[in-house]
């Protein structure tokens, strides 16, 4: 009996030592950084659009390192250009995976380069957010475990606005579409008119543009315009070709003749500055807006926003906005997950999973996760520019701001068949309205 007291005592001080050495090594599983990889526009007429999407990033992930980083772990970014071309683009990305073996990305702007890459992702394992590219058909036609957007789509995007035209215009007769020729540009088209015709089915569309991506010159499609004379002008073009396309209609008289509707513009409202009239709806793709009239006064939003202001120059625009949801999504993933794993650092398949339903706050209202097809839900602003004293650009008006719930397309559904089942009283729907300053 003695030799096994003995046996048991050295057993337990075994036991007790490898507990030591267990949580030591539990310790050191943490890596020394947590890497991230993100693709966005560096190069090209997009780069206006993903240049702040970067600087957001840089500022971001320096407040997170100088908080302590994510669960105790500094971040560490690096940045593939979305502007050199869909081979460039694959081959750095899984130059990212492969051989930096960053921790996750956010992956891209453009839904071109989504349609890419997200499959890439799902084969690589890699966790992904869809940090800005918005075309639904990505998530709507398959299940993927890895990627998640964490914003919205193109459908509540689209019918946010479309129920703005139809309550603050609701006679006009006739609609164009000028949009970039690519998957964003022919889905946002699809979405919008097939919603159109279930709300306002007389109206008659008298012509559908689809000038290249990139396109330096307008003139052919703002003479057709000028010639046609339609009620409404829709585009859901961006960056710098939205910033030509507008530039050149105003020269020509175009803006002022039909009414503009640039369902993504609030990205092109401080660069445009005083090219922009008053009385052209905008879109900002989520509830995003530096002078938000829910969190003008919240002092985070105000400090983030002259931050980046003193950074670049200019005050945040909606892709900065949506690189911040995408850091929140993934901070809120890790905390998710190491509280689940007791504490110590999580697999990236432990982070997968607490991914789905969860919700998050960047600088607007809550986003959530949704579990049955990873598609964030997220609340969608749209406003009619005004001039107003101490701005050289325009600001927003009469905005309304729709709780995304009620235009964001069922899980399982696909967008255009669930669109097609919309009636007319749709657009009766109860929607906030906010004054600029009030």
């Amino acid at each position: 009996m003695k030799k096994t007291g003995k046996a048991l005592k050295l057993l337990a001080g075994v036991s007790l030592l490898l507990g030591v050495l267990g949580g030591s090594a539990t310790a050191q599983d943490k890596p020394k950084e947590l890497k991230i990889g993100i693709t966005t526009f560096l190069s090209g007429p997009a780069a206006v659009f993903g240049e702040p999407g970067k600087a957001a990033a840089e500022m971001i992930a320096a407040d997170i390192n100088k908080k302590g980083g994510i669960g105790g772990v500094p971040v560490a970014l690096s940045f593939v250009d979305e502007g050199a071309g869909g081979e460039a683009l694959v081959s750095n990305y899984r130059r990212l995976v492969q051989d930096e073996k960053v921790d996750a990305t956010f992956a891209s702007i453009s839904s071109g380069s989504c349609n890419q890459l997200v499959p890439l992702a799902e084969d690589l394992k890699m966790l992904n957010f869809m940090w800005d590219c918005g075309a639904a058909s990505i998530l709507e036609a398959k299940k993927y475990r890895y990627s998640f957007r964490s914003q919205a789509n193109a459908t509540p995007e689209m019918l946010a606005v479309l129920i703005y035209l139809l309550k603050t215009k609701p006679n006009f007769k006739t609609i164009a579409v000028v949009n970039q020729d690519y998957a964003w540009g022919r889905e946002s088209w699809e979405i919008f008119s097939t919603a159109l015709k279930q709300m306002k089915p007389d109206v008659q569309v008298v012509a559908e543009l689809f000038p290249k991506f990139g396109a330096p010159d307008y003139s052919t499609e703002v003479s057709r315009l000028m010639a046609l004379r339609p009620d409404v002008v829709f585009t859901t073009s961006w960056g710098g070709d939205l910033d030509t396309l507008v530039r050149q209609a105003g020269q020509r008289g175009l803006l002022q003749q039909s009414t503009f509707v640039l369902a993504i513009g609030e990205s092109s409202v401080q660069r445009l500055g005083k090219d922009l009239p008053e009385g052209l709806i905008i879109g900002a793709r989520g509830d995003h807006w530096f002078l938000h009239p829910e969190k003008k006064n919240d002092a985070a939003f105000k400090a983030f926003n002259e931050a980046f202001k003193a950074k670049t120059g200019s005050m945040p625009i909606y892709p900065v906005y949506h690189m911040a949801q995408a850091f929140a999504a993934l901070q809120g993933a890790y905390d998710k997950a190491i509280k689940a794993n007791g504490g110590k650092w999580p697999t990236r398949e432990q982070v997968v999973d607490a991914a789905p339903n969860l919700e998050f706050v960047g600088f607007g209202r809550p986003v959530k996760l949704r579990a049955e097809d990873n598609q964030g839900l997220e609340a969608q602003l749209v406003g009619v520019t005004k001039k107003a004293d101490g701005f050289n650009h325009m600001v927003l008006d009469n905005m309304m701001i729709f709780d995304a719930a009620a235009i964001t397309t069922p899980a399982g559904q696909k967008s255009v068949e669930w669109l097609k089942t919309l009636k007319p009283d749709f657009v009766k729907m109860d929607v906030p309205v906010f004054q600029h300053g009030k």
